[in-house]
């Protein structure tokens, strides 16, 4: 059911996106290269999206929407329209696109209601905590000694968040370095352990007094900010808790409609 959820989803962007867009790539002898065409090209692609590819990124693209339209047109002025095997391929891709465009309408109509929201999420309390959190800055460099001199500069400074960036970008072997050491949040589950002890042992604007160890080499880790353990508020789970449970309405509909179905034909299985 997913799978025809999904791609039905597609094929009505794909319909939509023909009759609304406003945005020309390309022409191909007089015929236009627009948003449907884009998107047949990265429905392939999971998660791509054309406003955040890189710019060659998007000629490439482009390139292949121009290449299958050329394609196209040569298949079309072939003949091939004429032959049986298009003809039952046609046929079949149009019961096949009926069903798409019937099973989201389906999906669009089930509803789900604030009481129902609220007694998943009371009844689901474990699938919204939210671990604590730590926002830090780390320097990573080879030896303890090599550590322990960052350490003492930043001892020293004045302005110790302003040292630490510079140092991190000086000093610092890890991909983080040239953007100040800047890891962003994270929880106790995304770094090794000894990493993460020590970083949550620190109050917040605190940095380690002694090198951490782990595999990578040794670290000096400065703490920006720190969030406490929390259940995530309703109003921010809503959204995913009626997705969820549309889905599973629907489910159970379609399973119902396919019982009906199923109990009134001739099916005969060899």
């Amino acid at each position: 059911m997913k799978r025809y959820l999904l791609s039905g989803a597609l094929a009505l962007s794909l319909l939509t996106a023909s009759a609304l867009s406003a945005k020309t790539y390309a022409t191909v002898n007089g015929e236009k290269i627009e948003d449907g065409d884009i998107a047949a090209i990265l429905s392939v692609i999971p998660g791509a999206k054309f406003d955040t590819l890189q710019k060659d990124q998007k000629k490439q693209i482009i390139e292949q929407a121009i290449e299958k339209r050329l394609l196209a047109d040569k298949a079309a002025k072939s003949g091939i329209e004429k032959e049986k095997i298009y003809q039952e391929t046609l046929e079949k891709m149009k019961k096949d696109l009926a069903l798409e465009i019937w099973m989201k309408k389906q999906f669009d109509a089930q509803t789900v209601s604030d009481a129902d929201m609220k007694d998943f999420y009371k009844k689901n309390e474990k699938m919204f905590k939210q671990p604590a959190m730590a926002k830090a800055k780390h320097i990573l460099v080879k030896t303890e000694a090599e550590a322990k001199k960052i350490i003492a500069s930043l001892n020293k400074a004045k302005n110790k968040q302003a040292t630490f960036v510079k140092l991190a970008k000086e000093k610092s072997t890890g991909p983080s370095g040239p953007n100040g050491g800047e890891l962003g949040w994270f929880d106790k589950s995304k770094m090794v352990k000894p990493f993460a002890d020590a970083a949550f042992a620190l109050k917040k604007g605190a940095y380690t007094k002694k090198a951490v160890k782990t595999q990578f080499g040794y670290h000096v880790i400065l703490v920006e900010d720190k969030k406490a353990a929390q259940n995530v508020p309703f109003d921010k789970a809503k959204k995913n808790i009626e997705q969820s449970l549309k889905v599973q309405k629907f489910q159970a509909h379609m399973k119902e409609v396919s019982k009906g179905l199923k109990a009134k034909a001739d099916i005969k299985i060899n």
